[in-house]
């Protein structure tokens, strides 16, 4: 079975945005494993390049893996079918899929550079509540693609 991990800088909090997420984690189950690996806000910091430096950090510690999606707005803008090609190719020479939401201010150049992928889902800026979702979504939707589901219209 697939291993996919989802690296989100910040937790849910709100209901809505968690009962939402917790259905897309089920139907992805039939998949995949997926894990949700939640990196603390470092906003007390109060100075954005530290901010963005710490949380990159943490992120960091916590993948044990050389290969790293990153969501990122300047990333390459994938249909659905084109992400679900991605994750079906990825998974050939990959034992798991690592993708990773930064955190508001978003991730060290470091960080950028070193991710084997990066791919936006739009062009425009969502509250990362709504963001994880999407993403959550759109895995779903790959899988579904990938093995014939019908839910991808």
């Amino acid at each position: 079975m697939y291993k996919v991990n989802l690296y989100c800088v910040g937790n849910l909090k709100d209901k809505e945005y968690l009962s939402m997420c917790e259905e897309y984690q089920k139907r992805i189950s039939r998949f995949a494993n997926i894990n949700i690996i939640e990196i603390k806000e470092k906003n007390e910091l109060n100075n954005i390049n530290l901010i963005i430096e710490s949380e990159t950090k943490e992120i960091l510690n916590k993948i044990n893996a050389s290969s790293v999606v990153l969501f990122d707005v300047k990333g390459e803008s994938l249909s659905s079918e084109k992400f679900a090609e991605f994750i079906e190719k990825y998974f050939q020479t990959n034992s798991e899929l690592n993708l990773v939401i930064g955190g508001s201010y978003g991730v060290s150049d470091f960080l950028k550079q070193n991710a084997s992928k990066k791919i936006s889902l739009s062009a425009m800026t969502f509250p990362h509540r709504l963001f994880r979702v999407m993403a959550l979504e759109q895995i779903y939707r790959a899988f579904t693609i990938l093995n014939n589901v019908s839910y991808h219209k």
